[in-house]
């Protein structure tokens, strides 16, 4: 990491920004502590954007901090960090370890940019060893807000509750039209009882159009996947 990595503090509890902010059993005290949060949130997005502002084309990366080293997933996610360096974009992570370390080594190793956007959690060591630009966040809200801001595209390896959060949300932004860019999930096996749970559950329910499936891509082949990243960056 260089000094463009931002940091935090977390309290002696062990609790967060975030939760305390959604924390509504808390005493009568909320009503003058609540209005200077705002000036902390406001001061979040700016460091945010100062610090991405100039980032160039990029691809947010998404998947689990669970994969370990001798997991296939680590080692397609090293590839994909390194295929999209060499397709000229930077590579943006949630900077901590598992399939966000391998994208952010595979990044790095190939000569590019690569970047690491973390969130303070209870227990979390922190960025990880291959992220040459970090920034770290107190907010979910606004971390997510800079990895849809200054992406191109997503690239979605296996992952947990945190990766489909980060899906779905990026889903949502563009079935509704707020955004406009590919999604790509990697693993057609992992992924594949999810969308068909989808296709033959939510679509005849009628909760989702059959075109909402169109949104997203499912591959195993990483040359394909960025493929689809920049035939929808230079159509």
């Amino acid at each position: 990491m260089n000094d463009s990595t931002y940091g935090w503090r977390r309290n002696s509890a062990g609790s967060t920004a975030d939760s305390r902010l959604l924390d509504s059993r808390t005493p009568g005290d909320w009503v003058h502590t609540d209005p200077w949060r705002v000036l902390r949130i406001q001061s979040e997005f700016v460091e945010g954007f100062g610090a991405l502002a100039e980032l160039g084309p990029a691809v947010s990366v998404f998947g689990s901090a669970r994969t370990q080293p001798n997991d296939p997933n680590y080692g397609l996610a090293e590839r994909v960090g390194a295929a999209l360096v060499e397709a000229g974009y930077a590579v943006i992570t949630g900077g901590g370890p598992g399939a966000m370390e391998a994208a952010n080594k595979g990044a790095l190793e190939a000569g590019g940019l690569s970047v690491g956007l973390g969130i303070e959690l209870p227990f979390e060591s922190g960025l990880n060893p291959y992220v040459d630009l970090g920034v770290n966040f107190r907010y979910f809200f606004i971390r997510k807000t800079m990895f849809i801001k200054y992406a191109r595209g997503f690239v979605v390896l296996p992952g947990g509750l945190g990766t489909l959060d980060e899906l779905f949300e990026a889903v949502t932004l563009v079935q509704t039209g707020k955004v406009s860019f590919p999604i790509v999930l990697l693993g057609s096996a992992y992924w594949g009882p999810l969308l068909a749970w989808l296709r033959d559950t939510a679509v005849p329910a009628r909760t989702i159009s059959a075109t909402d499936l169109d949104i997203v891509t499912v591959t195993d082949d990483v040359d394909e996947a960025v493929a689809t990243i920049v035939a929808s960056d230079h159509p």
